[in-house]
């Protein structure tokens, strides 16, 4: 094995490639840092791309009492949306009111709180519904009358990770995949950061400061640079499962469940229902989590008690889960764990800052990016203050966040001979950013070989080359989501492919 050492000397390296990681690397390096970036895997590998594809207050969360956190997060709707338009869109949810579960009155309180107390300004308020006459209401079993309406986001939560990578490497940051941080060693200079890729070479990198992001490592990497740690977080698995569309309207539900707990149906991909998710606490590995089968029939019995088309574990197509790391807060059940989040800064006697990222979700991370930036300017005193995020678009969101059908439309005129579901996919997922790796291509020859549903060669160059994409899986089930259409011929062409590329 090689070993070398990183002659550049950085002032903050981020160890962790999801969304919290991701977000502190783009915030440190547009701000003038010099900036490392080191993921174990892929991007967006773990739990940021096995969210329930949610910006949102957190409606439960005020049954817990997290005002603040419910405040934080519906202040952020708004401004994700309107930097990411492309990936990030509004959507209605219907809340049905179940005698015998919570009382209208709650529900109603609840929902008039929300409307009011995070700052909304371009999203729909809160109304009442009749599900006997709404449209929302077909797809359900009878019985179903009175329901609230209400607003909250969708986002793609993968591509929202790659887009802050993609962002912090144009800033100037230096992003570093398949890296996997073996040992920290501090001393009076810094940071020496020993580290293992997947070719076989071992990198040393120097910092200033450390950024510990790891999500649900965060505590293995504490014991890689201090040994043992007192510290303890909870690890909560959630799970998800996409089923054959369940309804072919734009509306999602959001459902109580006699146990107190609630999830959701979303529209997912045109063509698919995703349903999610469950909470329960999570042992042994995180590499590879899988939902268990009694979660997944939880989650198919859930839906059944809604829904009139009634579903088995044989009609889930994909199934998906991330272990969430959150903050230990005493609660009794995983769904009542907190989900707000704590930085802590170690650094004794003016030695080299470690700080290190609990809890978070993913409708918080860009406030919490600026929170652990702003605590680590006392030692770059030439980082400027601000918060220059809140309007900074991701790339491929610089255009008005209400005008994304106004994109599709655009990208359509510009390239015919793509069918619409790939237009819309495209636009959806790159923004203005698809004009780039489209190039004026004249027909669907142009862009190379064409592996089906729109996916083509001059799209997976771009991926590599500028997403950091090395495997199958991190293009059909994190980048592009076409693991859920093509066939199993086609994805092998997409494996040999990138195997010619290797």
């Amino acid at each position: 094995m090689t070993r070398e050492t990183d002659p550049t000397p950085y002032d903050i390296a981020v160890i962790g490639g999801g969304i919290n990681g991701c977000g502190v690397a783009r915030d440190a390096a547009g701000r003038g840092a010099r900036v490392l970036l080191l993921e174990r895997g892929d991007l967006a590998q773990g739990t940021s791309s096995a969210s329930t594809k949610l910006i949102h207050g957190g409606l439960r969360y005020l049954e817990h009492r997290e005002f603040g956190l419910v405040r934080e997060s519906l202040a952020e709707r708004e401004r994700l949306w309107a930097i990411a338009p492309h990936i990030i869109h509004p959507l209605r949810f219907v809340l049905p009111w179940v005698p015998g579960l919570r009382p209208r009155w709650m529900l109603r309180l609840g929902l008039f709180l929300y409307d009011h107390i995070g700052g909304r300004h371009a999203l729909p308020p809160t109304q009442g519904i009749d599900l006997r006459r709404h449209p929302a209401g077909r797809p359900l079993q009878p019985g179903f009358g009175k329901a609230f309406l209400y607003s909250d986001g969708w986002v793609d939560d993968a591509r929202l990770v790659i887009l802050n990578a993609r962002d912090a490497a144009e800033r100037g940051a230096e992003v570093r995949t398949r890296t996997d941080v073996q040992r920290l060693e501090r001393d009076k200079g810094g940071w020496t950061i020993h580290a293992q890729a997947n070719d076989g070479s071992m990198p040393r990198f120097r910092a200033r400061a450390v950024v510990n992001a790891a999500g649900p490592l965060v505590l293995d990497l504490l014991h890689r640079a201090h040994g043992e740690t007192a510290r303890h977080m909870r690890l909560v698995r959630g799970s998800h499962i996409v089923v054959p569309r369940l309804f072919d309207h734009g509306f999602a539900y959001f459902f109580q469940l006699p146990d107190g707990r609630i999830f959701f149906a979303l529209p997912y991909e045109r063509d698919f229902t995703l349903i999610g998710t469950t909470d329960r606490d999570h042992q042994g590995p995180i590499d590879d989590v899988q939902p268990a089968p009694d979660e997944i029939a939880y989650l198919c019995d859930g839906a059944n008690r809604y829904f009139r088309r009634i579903i088995t574990p044989q009609d889930v197509l994909w199934s998906y889960a991330g272990v969430r790391p959150l903050v230990d807060d005493g609660s009794g059940k995983p769904e009542a764990a907190t989900r707000g989040y704590r930085l802590e800064l170690d650094a004794p006697r003016g030695e080299a800052p470690l700080l290190s990222l609990f809890g978070g979700k993913i409708t918080t991370y860009r406030h919490l990016a600026a929170e652990a930036v702003a605590m680590l300017r006392p030692f770059f005193p030439s980082l400027p203050a601000g918060d220059w995020t809140a309007k900074a678009a991701l790339p491929g969101g610089d255009f008005p966040m209400q005008e994304r059908d106004r994109l599709i439309a655009d990208l359509g005129c510009d390239y015919p001979f793509l069918d619409y579901a790939s237009t819309q996919r495209i636009a959806c997922a790159y923004g203005t950013r698809a004009w780039e790796w489209l190039d004026g291509a004249r027909d669907m020859e142009a862009l190379g070989t064409h592996f089906g549903h729109g996916l083509t060669e001059a799209e997976l160059r771009y991926l590599v080359a500028r997403e950091w994409a090395v495997t199958a899986d991190d293009i059909l089930w994190r980048r592009t989501k076409l693991g859920l259409r093509l066939d199993a011929g086609q994805k092998a062409h997409v494996r040999d492919w990138l195997g010619e590329r290797g």
